[in-house]
């Protein structure tokens, strides 16, 4: 491994050099900048693809050559969704988790990995505030409503230098509304005595503007024991000085709500909508807030900088009884994130660019648990403290030799420090010393002729213990060294004018040491999953054959498989990874002609089954073809009424799970009926 990866390095570093050796090329052809075809490997998912003309300012996503899709707001403001993680699933080779339990709804996941809570490897960011927790999972989705969704970008692969904490497989960044004046609100009513209220309101004067987002939605579920209520609030506040913007944004969720459960295979079969009796008194209550400050500012002509300051904070109280052969647990968590983020981007000259930024989050982070009988404490279980301090920072260079092609080395470097105390006993632990974590990356893509990009890109990403996972606590005598993940992927994008988009691209990425959290474990452990290997490829195509009618349709193939086990579990070599299914697939078409008060649109998403656990025995579950159709009717030029179908054919899927000695299910919703007055102003 060692040999391997110091070959891989050794070869970077030569192309790196290579690439910042161009200058005297640059210089001997004299290359007109306008006369530059600049590289696209971006699709739009809904709306129109924005054609970039301007110069991309420090950590865009316009910098990063690999696969990159973006959900356009147009698309996501008139969904109809519990949890905003259910928009993912409109975007190409998305895999969603719905576990249906209250709070704790779901995740998504992408390029073979899963959304168990195992190996969280996507970086979730709202308006680029990191906001995943501890372990990386993705609470703070629910602080997003739909109707304030400006765009959401999906970041894929390793090449990505920007980020290093939780972006293994790459990262996810919600764009919220920020800037112009309107007034949106929409109603929702529907099945399971569904009601839904979101109201996003925008005053820009002068060089000052604000945007408020507040929403409710109340929800009986279509299980018994499954009520859910919700309420967020955000205000942006945002100064342009000319040179410079400042802003201030401010967030806060609460959510309440009971939890159905789990289902062995016969009420699984027979009983749907049924809750356990044993299920009666679980549920939670979880409080999620964010504050952060901002700052954009062009220094000179050509150079261009950024900052964020936040601070996230997360409270969650949640009682859950998994099966009858097991005590309800209480779990309470609480974390305080800190943190600051930066990039200086600077146009050295027309053919180079060059970049710099970093990052570092500090985090104090509390978890708590008990056995309890119907919300009665019998027994603590669990009592964590530990602080964490991430940082990273990161060099990179775009370079144009020539005007068909660009070439992009990076070099990302992250450290990790902590002290961890078991409250229980009293004694406290230090982190592991995981050193220096490298991460090289190169990116090159080549543009012979306007519309047609191929690109190939490399990169390392990391992955470290969560909780007291990142520490070391007996019986381990000695430091666990971060799984290192190393992927490539080659690709090819294909635009001609208005009416088609294509991207093709085939990728692998593979782990040394991987680490799987133990779910369920009091002590919050994990086990070494061994040396893993992912590989897939993701097809993708929109048309717009005629004014109004747009289509699209995506196929990504992956496979999950362990390479080479951990000693103890020798008989998994070969086997797939866990709840990672082989083929995921979306399609649509939608008829929105301008100069009619109508609107139709019919799309779906699906996967194939996965397999339940690394021994791979005991079946394969999991597939589903999920349908919407929505019908709209716009009144005036300011009111749509809407009826929206969702799981039109009915299908009877269901995310399943297995606890070490049975299947368990949460059956999903049966098809649905709601219907949504929006008002525009």
């Amino acid at each position: 491994m060692i040999g391997r990866h110091s070959s891989a390095s050794a070869s970077l570093t030569i192309l790196a050099g290579l690439c910042l050796a161009t200058p005297a090329i640059a210089q001997d052809r004299d290359v007109n900048p306008t006369d530059r075809i600049q590289p696209d490997t971006q699709v739009m998912i809904g709306g129109e693809e924005i054609v970039i003309t301007a110069k991309s300012m420090a950590r865009s996503s316009a910098n990063v050559l690999t696969s990159v899709d973006v959900l356009s707001g147009d698309v996501a403001q008139r969904q109809n969704v519990n949890s905003a993680f259910e928009l993912l699933g409109r975007l190409p080779g998305v895999v969603l988790t719905d576990f249906g339990q209250g709070t704790t709804p779901g995740r998504f996941s992408i390029r073979g990995f899963n959304g168990e809570g195992e190996i969280n490897a996507v970086k979730l960011l709202i308006d680029g505030v990191p906001s995943n927790d501890n372990s990386g999972r993705m609470d703070f989705t629910d602080m997003i409503a739909p109707l304030d969704i400006a765009s959401v970008e999906l970041v894929r692969g390793t090449s990505d230098p920007r980020w290093g904490l939780h972006a293994i497989a790459g990262s996810a960044n919600v764009l919220t509304r920020i800037g112009g004046t309107y007034l949106d609100t929409r109603a929702i009513v529907g099945a399971f005595g569904t009601y839904d209220a979101q109201l996003s309101a925008g005053v820009e004067s002068g060089r000052l503007s604000q945007n408020y987002l507040i929403a409710y939605r109340q929800t009986d579920g279509y299980r018994d024991h499954a009520d859910l209520d919700r309420i967020n609030f955000a205000g942006k506040w945002f100064y342009d000085f000319g040179p410079a913007k400042l802003g201030l944004i401010i967030r806060h969720s609460r959510i309440a709500a009971d939890e159905a459960g789990y289902l062995t295979d016969a009420y699984a079969d027979t009983n749907r909508r049924r809750s356990n009796p044993f299920s009666a008194t679980d549920g939670g209550t979880r409080e999620l807030s964010q504050y952060s400050l901002h700052l954009d500012a062009d220094l000179a002509a050509r150079l261009s900088f950024t900052s964020v300051a936040y601070a996230n904070t997360i409270a969650d109280n949640r009682y859950i009884r998994f099966s009858a052969n097991v005590p309800q647990q209480q779990r309470l968590g609480n974390e305080q994130q800190y943190g600051v983020i930066t990039g200086l981007h600077w146009y050295v000259a027309d053919w180079l660019m060059a970049e710099t930024g970093g990052d570092v989050q500090w985090q104090h982070n509390r978890s708590r648990r008990w056995t309890t009988d119907r919300r009665i404490i019998t027994a603590a279980t669990r009592d964590q403290d530990f602080d964490m301090t991430i940082g990273g920072a990161y060099v990179q260079a775009i370079v144009s030799p020539v005007h068909w092609l660009t070439v992009t080395p990076a070099w990302r470097m992250d450290r990790v420090g902590g002290d961890f105390t078991n409250r229980l006993n009293g004694r406290s632990y230090p982190v592991n010393e995981y050193g220096t974590i490298n991460q090289p990356k190169l990116s090159v893509a080549v543009t012979p002729i306007a519309g047609l990009t191929a690109y190939g890109n490399y990169g390392r990403t990391f992955q470290i213990g969560a909780g007291s996972g990142a520490f070391v606590i007996p019986p381990r005598a000695r430091d666990v060294a971060a799984s290192i993940n190393e992927g490539f992927e080659g690709g090819i994008k294909l635009k001609q004018g208005r009416w088609l988009s294509f991207r093709a691209a085939v990728w692998q990425q593979t782990a040394s040491g991987e680490l799987k959290r133990r779910l369920d474990d009091p002590n919050g452990e994990f086990d070494n999953l061994g040396e893993t290997r992912r590989r897939g490829f993701d097809l993708e195509a929109t048309v717009r054959p005629v004014s109004g009618v747009s289509a699209w349709a995506s196929w990504s193939h992956q496979k999950a498989v362990i390479r080479e086990a951990d000693p103890a579990a020798p008989l998994i070599v070969g086997n797939d990874i866990d709840h990672v299914p082989r083929n995921v697939y979306t399609a649509g078409i939608e008829w929105a002609p301008r100069d009619v008060p109508w609107r139709a649109s019919i799309w779906g998403n699906g996967q194939s089954s996965y397999e339940l656990n690394t021994i791979n025995d005991q079946g394969r579950y999991g597939s589903y073809f999920q349908v919407t159709a929505e019908l709209a009717y716009r009144i005036t030029k300011a009111i749509e009424i809407s009826a929206q179908v969702r799981n039109l054919t009915n299908d009877r899927y269901e995310y399943v799970w297995y606890d070490g000695a049975q299947r368990l299910h949460a059956p999903a919703d049966p098809h649905s009926v709601f219907g949504a007055v929006r008002a525009r102003f």
